[in-house]
Parts: structure tokens; C-alpha cells; sequence
């Protein structure tokens, strides 16, 4: 059994390790480390919260029982894990988290002696807004993460799911959670307290299942900044200080991240809270869009272009990732630099279907950091480059974005590879993107359109170089 005083200083010691953590994770030449400074306060976190175990004798093998096995379980799943399917996963522990919180809300409302909260009718004040708080957040975010798991599986459609009245539907329901936990913590009754869970759960169903598939990387960051709130909420009633430390960073860097992605995708922050961008009607248009010419051609004509050039600008996207093409880019990458023609990869702020989801892809295949730009920093380039390579990217490439008005992604701002002497679109069809759009890019008069796997295009490029 450790002193109250040492697990203190222990969970202070993992509070410095968790900022540095995030301190880290900003740079990708510093991610490393950071990622080290995660996992170590992490692990003092942990160790020190079994040693505080009040009950030593039983309550030891139970803790160490579940610690075990849903370790055994996350080690399992991270290391069978595609990247094509890290959306999905980080989708499914921001829902866990959720569902963690509302477990211990429900627990402590239950048997809140077991916490030192009082007696069943009688819990302290400050304890049961915590914990009402800390349950509607954590019930929010399960539901609203299940809906943006499905999505991104592809089982559920990523189209918006619009219907008359939403909007006005969701502020009552919001609304109505607030007066709940005003009664609940008034009455301290139990059928407020499950009819409060209820309604979470059926609002953060509705937050998410009107924003459209283009915008889930501000998505996954938002349920990850409720993820943090829920478990900081959980962190006051068990009176946890790693567990408020940690739920507050993870809050705050997530806001402060769906922040940055809506100013990257043009969007309002209070829409994206409100569950309600995303969600324009689809241009009755594209279907009579995908039967315009396009101009196709081979891996020999890619490699022509490429090899007369001086300059390559690569724009790696979802599609990358499906056909897990980053290593096969990085060596014709490679080839092209031995050619003396200047390469460098522009990213988009949303491409993938979660933050830094390229970044990531590239950095596995061992893409110097310096070769990759974020859109503001290349965006201008495009004009002066011979060739831009599209390689699996649909809707940030998508020039409609700044014609429509009527589009679903208009105002987004978007790579400028229109604007390229040529363009070389990967891609296996003429199929929209996960916006489910039509991309006039493919009809523009210096677009190539090269129908294949992206792996097997590019490596078959690579040779003809």
C-alpha cells in the first residue's frame, strides 16, 4: 500500500511526463521521444494507482486481473492493426473511454460509499456534478465514436443523415441534459440519474450522424477532446489527480486540435460542437459529371512526364493508404532525386480520415521530415511545378470547392494541383470521394488520369524510370 502523500508525487511525476508527451508529438523529428515520455508516465500513472488499491487483499488480484487482460487485449489489437484502419481504431478507444467513465459514474452513484462520496441520497454536491458531468460527456462520446467507427468502416454510409427539425431537436436535448443534472443534483434520484445517461447517449448519435465523410478528421478530434473531459470529470469524483491531469490535456490538446482542423477545412468550430457541418445536399450534378471525358494513361507516360520535369510536387491521400503505396512512393521518389528533380509531398491538413494520418504513412517510410509541406506552405508552389502526383487523394484536390456554392465541401480549402503543367491522378475509378462528390479535376485538360492500384502504378513507374 503507497502513502497518499507519495502517489502525489508519483502522479505528479506522470502529469510532467504526459506534457511532455504532447510537447514532443508536436514536431515529427521529436515524436519519438515523446511518444517514450507517453508510455513511461503512463506506466507510473498505472502502477502507482494499483498500489493505491484500498482493500489490498482482494481487491489486488482483481485490479491486477483486468490490468492483465485489457492490456493483453489493446497490445493485441495495436500490433495486428493496419494504418488504413488507425482512423477506425482511435474511433473505437475514444468510444471505450467514454463507456469507462459512464462505468465508474454508475458505480459511484451506486455504492458512493466505496468512494468516499457519502450515502446513496445523500452525496456530496460538488461530487454529484462531477460525476453528472463526467457520465453525460462519457455517455456523449461513446455513442458519438460508435457513430464515427461505423462510418468509417464503411457500414454505416458517410453521407450526412439529415431530417427536418434536427437542429432544434439537438438544443432541447442539450438543453434538457442541463436541467437534468440541475434535478439530479437536487433530488439525487436514481430514475434522473438513468434517464440522463439516455438522453447522452441518444445526443451524441445525433451530433455525428449529420456530418458528411470528408469532415471526420475534425471528427476524431473533437470526440478526442470529449474523450479528455469525461475522464477529467470521473477524475474529480474518484479524486484522481493523474486521472484529471491526463483527462485535461487530452481535452484541451484536442480542442485546441479540432480548432486547427476547422480552420483547415473553413469550418465553423460551434458547427462542428453542434454536430451540424457536413451536412449540405450532395450537387444533383456529379452523376452527369462522371460522364465527361477524362484523359487516361499508363505508368510509361507517367514516367515520361516525370522524368522531363524538374519539379514533382506528390499529394499522398486516403487512397495511399488503402493500397499501402508509401514505401513504393518513397522509392520512386528516391528514383526521380537521382534524376536531379526536386520532389517534395504537400499535405492536407483533413487528407486521410484522421489528423496526420499522412504524416504518419510517410514518416513509416522513412520520408525526410524537410520534404513535407503543410498546405499553407505549398499551396503557392503548384503554379511553378511540371508535375504534381496525386496519389489517392479525392477531396482535397477538388477544385469545386472554390466554384460550387452548392457543394458540401465549399470553402474548404484545397490543394491547388489544378494549377500544375501536369497532373498524374492514381486513382482506380472515376468513383467521388469520401464527400461523395464528383472531382472536376479529373476533366481538367492537363489531368492524366491513371486508372490502378496506387501500389502497383507506382511501382511500375518507378521501372519505367
Amino acid at each position: 500500500m503507497i502513502s497518499a502523500n507519495l502517489s502525489a508525487i508519483f502522479y505528479l511525476i506522470s502529469g510532467v511526463l504526459f506534457i511532455l508527451a504532447l510537447r514532443g508529438l508536436s514536431s515529427p523529428e521529436t515524436s519519438r521521444q515523446g511518444n517514450f515520455f507517453g508510455i513511461l508516465g503512463m506506466i507510473i500513472a498505472v502502477t502507482v494507482t494499483f498500489l493505491s488499491v484500498g482493500n489490498f487483499s482482494t481487491g489486488f488480484v482483481y485490479v491486477l486481473i483486468f490490468i492483465l487482460v485489457g492490456g493483453s487485449i489493446g497490445a493485441l489489437i495495436a500490433y495486428r492493426i493496419p494504418m488504413t484502419a488507425m482512423p477506425e481504431l482511435v474511433a473505437g478507444f475514444h468510444s471505450l473511454v467514454g463507456l469507462a467513465a459512464v462505468f465508474v459514474a454508475i458505480s459511484a452513484f451506486l455504492n458512493p460509499e466505496a468512494f468516499n462520496l457519502g450515502m446513496p441520497g445523500n452525496i456530496k454536491l460538488g461530487s454529484l456534478i462531477e460525476m453528472s458531468i463526467g457520465a453525460a460527456v462519457g455517455a456523449i462520446t461513446f455513442s458519438g465514436s460508435v457513430i464515427a467507427f461505423l462510418k468509417l468502416q464503411g457500414i454505416m454510409s458517410g453521407s450526412p443523415i439529415t431530417f427536418k427539425g434536427q437542429h432544434p431537436l439537438n438544443a432541447i436535448i442539450l438543453t434538457s441534459i442541463i436541467a437534468l443534472i440541475y434535478l439530479l443534483c437536487s433530488t439525487q434520484s436514481s430514475n434522473l440519474f438513468w434517464i440522463l445517461l439516455a438522453v447522452s447517449f441518444l445526443i451524441g448519435f445525433l451530433l455525428i450522424i449529420p456530418i458528411g465523410g470528408a469532415d471526420m478528421p475534425v471528427v476524431i478530434s473533437m470526440l478526442n477532446s470529449y474523450s479528455g473531459w469525461a475522464a477529467a470529470g470521473i477524475g474529480f469524483t474518484l479524486e484522481n489527480t493523474a486521472l484529471i491531469i491526463t483527462g485535461a490535456l487530452v481535452g484541451s490538446s484536442g480542442a485546441i486540435l479540432s480548432y486547427i482542423m476547422c480552420k483547415g477545412m473553413n469550418r465553423s468550430f460551434f458547427n462542428v460542437i453542434l454536430g451540424g457541418f457536413g451536412a449540405t445536399e450532395e450537387n444533383s450534378s456529379s452523376s452527369s459529371k462522371e460522364q465527361r471525358p477524362v484523359k487516361s494513361g499508363n505508368a510509361d507516360d507517367a514516367a515520361f512526364l516525370m522524368k522531363n520535369a524538374s519539379s514533382v510536387i506528390i499529394v499522398p491521400g486516403y487512397g495511399m493508404a488503402v493500397a499501402q503505396a508509401q514505401h513504393a512512393l518513397r522509392e520512386m521518389v528516391d528514383t526521380l532525386k537521382k534524376n536531379d528533380i526536386k520532389v517534395s509531398y504537400a499535405i492536407h491538413p483533413v487528407a486521410g480520415r484522421m489528423p496526420g494520418h499522412m504524416n504518419v504513412l510517410l514518416a513509416e517510410a522513412n520520408v525526410p521530415y524537410d520534404e513535407v509541406f503543410e498546405l499553407e506552405e505549398i499551396n503557392n508552389d503548384f503554379a511553378n511545378a511540371d508535375v504534381a502526383f496525386v496519389i489517392g487523394a479525392n477531396d482535397v484536390t477538388n477544385p469545386v470547392a472554390k466554384t460550387d456554392p452548392q457543394s458540401p465541401i465549399y470553402g474548404m480549402p484545397v490543394l491547388d494541383v489544378e494549377k500544375c503543367k501536369s497532373v498524374l491522378f492514381v486513382k482506380r475509378s472515376l468513383s467521388p470521394g469520401y464527400a461523395g462528390i464528383d472531382n472536376d479535376l479529373f476533366y481538367k485538360e492537363n489531368t492524366l488520369m491513371l486508372f490502378a492500384d496506387a501500389k502497383k502504378m507506382t511501382e511500375d513507374i518507378t521501372k519505367n524510370l
